[in-house]
C-alpha cells in the first residue's frame, strides 16, 4: 500500500485539494504534522471537514518515531498531513527517505506554500534568490550567518524571502535534565522582532549598501487567510510595526526593481517608493 504526504495549503480546511481530501477519507490512519507550521484553525475543525479523526504528529514522532507512523503502511494506506506543501521542510524529505528504505511506496500531494504564495506582494517569483530562516536570539546565541545570503542575493539583484522562527513544543532547559519533559509556551516570530535583529546585524556589519534602517522591506502576515496583511516600509519602520497574529514572513527586495514590481508594492506602502 502507500504512505501519502498531503499538503494542506495555507488558509483553512477547505484549502486541501480535491485529490488530497479523497485520499484522507480513505486512509486507515491520518496524522497531522503540527510543528513546522500552523494552519490557523483547531484540529477539531479539520476533523469536522474531513469527516474523520486525526492523530497529532509532534516533532519527536515525525523525526524520531517515523517507524511508528510507517507501521502497517505495507498493507494499508496512511497519510501524513502537512501545512503548506510537503516539501516546505527538510523533515518531510527525510521522512520520505525512511519510507523508501523500508520499501514502502509513497506519493506526494502538493499544495500552496509561502514559497510561492509570497508572490501576493507583487515581487516576481523568478527574481528571488536563496531563502533564509531567521532564528530567535537569546542572551548567549545570536547567529547572523543568514546576513551573508541576503548580501549575496542583493548583489545578484535578487529578492530574499525570510522565513521567521516558530517555537512549538520546545522543551525547557530545566526539563531536559528530568524524565518528564516540560515545554515552553509557543512563540511565533513577528516581522518587528525579525527587523530588530536585522538592524542589529546591519549596525554590527556596517555595510549600509547591503542593509540599513532605510532599506525597503515587505512584511507579510497570515498569507492565504481572509485577514492576510502586507506592509511595505523601511526596515526601521517594520521594527516598530504590528501586523497582528502569526504566521509572519518578510522579504528584503532587490535594489533593482521592475516597474511593475514597484507599482504593485506601492499598493501596500503609505509612502512613495523610491528606486
Amino acid at each position: 500500500m502507500t504512505i501519502f504526504l498531503i499538503g494542506l495549503g495555507l488558509g483553512d480546511p477547505k484549502d486541501v485539494t480535491v485529490k488530497g481530501l479523497e485520499i484522507i477519507k480513505k486512509c486507515e490512519r491520518v496524522y497531522l504534522e503540527s510543528y513546522t507550521s500552523i494552519l490557523g484553525c483547531p484540529k477539531e475543525e479539520l476533523e469536522a471537514f474531513y469527516g474523520r479523526p486525526l492523530i497529532i504528529a509532534e516533532r519527536d514522532l515525525v523525526e524520531q518515531g517515523a517507524d511508528d507512523i510507517l507501521e502497517g503502511a505495507d498493507t494499508t494506506d496512511i497519510a501524513l498531513l502537512v501545512v503548506g506543501d510537503p516539501f516546505g521542510a527538510t523533515t518531510h524529505t527525510d521522512f520520505i527517505l525512511r519510507a523508501k528504505e523500508k520499501g514502502i511506496p509513497f506519493k506526494v500531494i502538493h499544495n500552496a506554500s509561502i514559497m510561492n504564495a509570497v508572490g501576493c506582494c507583487g515581487l516576481q517569483l523568478y527574481n528571488y534568490g536563496e531563502t533564509i530562516s531567521i532564528p530567535y536570539w537569546d542572551d548567549s546565541w545570536k547567529p547572523d550567518s543568514f546576513y551573508d545570503k541576503i548580501k549575496q542575493n542583493r548583489q545578484h539583484k535578487m529578492h530574499t524571502l525570510c522565513l521567521l522562527d516558530i517555537k512549538v513544543k520546545e522543551p525547557t532547559l530545566e526539563s531536559l535534565m528530568k524524565k518528564k519533559r516540560e515545554y515552553m509556551p509557543p512563540r511565533f516570530m513577528s516581522v518587528a522582532e525579525a527587523s530588530t535583529q536585522l538592524l542589529a546585524i546591519a549596525k554590527n556589519r556596517n555595510e549600509p549598501e547591503v542593509l540599513n534602517e532605510n532599506t525597503l522591506c515587505v512584511g507579510l502576515a497570515r498569507v492565504g487567510h481572509d485577514d492576510q496583511t502586507i506592509k511595505v516600509c523601511t526596515l526601521k519602520e517594520m521594527a516598530e510595526s504590528d501586523l497582528g497574529g502569526p504566521l509572519h514572513s518578510m522579504v528584503i527586495p532587490s535594489m533593482h526593481l521592475h516597474a511593475l514590481e514597484v507599482d504593485y508594492l506601492q499598493l501596500f506602502s503609505e509612502n512613495k517608493i523610491e528606486v
